[in-house]
């Protein structure tokens, strides 16, 4: 064993892969319709970093897989969180995630009253909640690194913890949230036999149909036609409906006349669909009603599909790189409009390194900023501000010739790369301290670790469930958020796979950093006083 353990500490990038690959096998491993997926990645690092303890990554590689996760969440999901701030479940989720990380402050403060210092009372309390910029806060305010000791120590804690936590929820409240089908474009084809219909404007039409029905073309004497919103309606026109749900479309049967497929899409041609990929600079980051087509093309988009989802057309809907549209169009303009879109397969994985370099530049500039708080000192936000700036600039989606979003595929091999490499990084890198640190502080720090950690995902989660009354995928994302760190986001994806974990973390992690660096500072200057 000697000589294989010499082997590895000798070659730290095969301990990196061999974590990976070894995680992820037994992340595989399904007990009662759960796995560890990813989050197996870190407990295979703590093993193999207490076997091997000079195998250890350089910690700059963690640094840069943890950035490429954050980058890549805060761009995706920008639009979601700002406007969760300003929403009643987004308020009250950040309620909740405050309450619980203030709770748990307290009772890591109220172990001083059983011996423990306060320096490794604030380490347990950053730990459990794994802040680095807490425990950045902590040495620097004091002067002293022995915050490190209670940060090492409650670290695996706060990782781990939540998601047995989550785990052991899951199965107490019996929960079964399975991955929601994509939605896919449906069609309808309706004689308009509705009098109190005829005469209207389409868009007079479509606020008296179900939101989420969009009118696509319309069939008038023997031919097919594009709509807008001034086409005044006939009786016996055949509307072209579109929905992703097909009792959508059935309200709007019932409501307008009866079915006559086939009306249509039999004759095609006046006008015919096609699907081109979205890849063009021009159109990248451009909302549909935004569009300037060629001279003398006249089309209509009739959905977009990304990802596995189809979304309907709207005017406000923004492309991004990689996007299929499906549009209605005569057969004499499809090459127009190919060269307009640019129909390149390869932007379903491309994405702008220009605008990558310059977004997570920027971050890091902004987390670099001390930050100065009347009576408390100065701190800084570090990678939390990273996330913080990706989160606006996927808001924002493009900035004149900048494009900030990127393909959904290639946002998700960026983020979970790096999701993957820093639990492999850190795992490996806390598996000998949290070894060392137990033998020499003994089990209690350790008992004190997991009931910090305890305090802080239970009050949150009852908060979430019980008081603000939130779903269970919100809610575990708000307790991902609240405990801040990647591997408890990936096992909730696991075992809530819905968008709900993503943007509740996104929502939550950089106000939780915040409030998290404050109650440090807070409990030095009131210690000092």
């Amino acid at each position: 064993m000697d000589a294989v353990r010499t082997f590895i500490e000798s070659q730290p990038l095969f301990a990196l892969f061999l974590t990976i690959a070894v995680g992820y096998l037994i992340g595989e491993i399904n007990v009662k319709g759960v796995a560890l997926g990813s989050g197996a990645v870190l407990f295979v690092g703590l093993a193999l970093g207490a076997f091997a303890p000079k195998s250890t990554p350089p910690a700059l590689l963690g640094t840069l897989g943890l950035l490429m996760f954050l980058y890549g969440i805060g761009i995706q999901y920008g639009a979601q969180f700002f406007r969760g701030l300003t929403s009643r479940e987004g308020m009250k989720a950040n309620a909740a995630a405050s309450l619980g990380v203030i709770v748990s402050g307290l009772v890591a403060c109220g172990f001083i009253r059983f011996g423990v210092s306060l320096a490794d009372a604030l380490g347990i309390f950053a730990g459990s909640g794994t802040s680095t910029a807490s425990l950045q806060v902590a040495i620097a305010s004091m002067k002293s690194s022995d915050a490190a000791v209670g940060y090492s120590v409650a670290y695996p804690f706060g990782v781990a913890g939540p998601i047995l936590f989550i785990y052991a929820l899951k199965l107490a409240l019996k929960v079964n949230i399975r991955k929601p089908p994509a939605k896919l474009l449906e069609t309808a084809e309706i004689a308009l036999r509705n009098d109190s219909f005829v005469g209207l404007r389409v868009s007079e039409l479509l606020t008296r149909l179900p939101a989420g029905v969009a009118i696509a073309a319309v069939r008038r004497a023997h031919r097919n036609q594009l709509v807008t919103d001034e086409f005044l309606l006939r009786s016996d026109d055949v509307l072209l409906v579109t929905a992703t749900d097909l009792r959508l479309l059935d309200e709007a049967t019932a409501l307008c006349g009866e079915l006559q497929p086939g009306r249509i899409s039999s004759h095609r041609e006046d006008l015919d669909y096609m699907r081109v990929f979205a890849s063009n600079p021009s159109v990248v980051g451009m909302s549909l009603g935004s569009l300037r087509y060629p001279e003398g093309v006249n089309c209509a988009i009739a959905h977009v599909r990304r990802g596995d989802t189809d979304l309907l057309s709207t005017p406000e809907l923004i492309l991004e790189a990689g996007d299929r549209v499906g549009l209605l169009v005569n057969r004499a303009h499809q090459a127009s409009v190919r060269a307009f879109f640019g129909d390149s397969i390869k932007s379903t994985a491309d994405l702008s390194f220009i605008c990558l370099g310059i977004g997570a530049a920027a971050g890091l500039l902004v987390g670099a900023i001390p930050l100065r708080f009347p009576g408390l000192g100065a701190f800084s936000l570090g990678l939390a501000a990273l996330l913080l700036v990706a989160l606006c600039l996927g808001k924002a989606r493009r900035s004149g010739p900048f494009v900030w979003v990127m393909p959904l595929s290639a946002n998700l091999v960026l983020r979970n790369l790096g999701l993957t490499i820093f639990l492999a990084q850190v795992g490996i890198a806390c598996g000998p301290k949290f070894v060392a640190t137990v033998g020499t502080a003994g089990p209690l720090l350790l008992l004190y670790g997991a009931i910090t950690l305890l305090v802080l995902v239970g009050v949150t989660a009852i908060c979430c469930l019980w008081i603000f009354r939130l779903s269970f995928d919100a809610s575990v994302g708000v307790i991902c958020g609240a405990t801040g760190n990647p591997a408890i986001l990936a096992f909730a994806n696991r075992v809530a796979p819905t968008d709900q974990p993503d943007i509740m973390y996104a929502m939550i992690f950089p106000s939780m950093t915040i409030v998290k660096v404050l109650f440090v500072q807070i409990a030095i200057a009131i210690a000092a006083g």
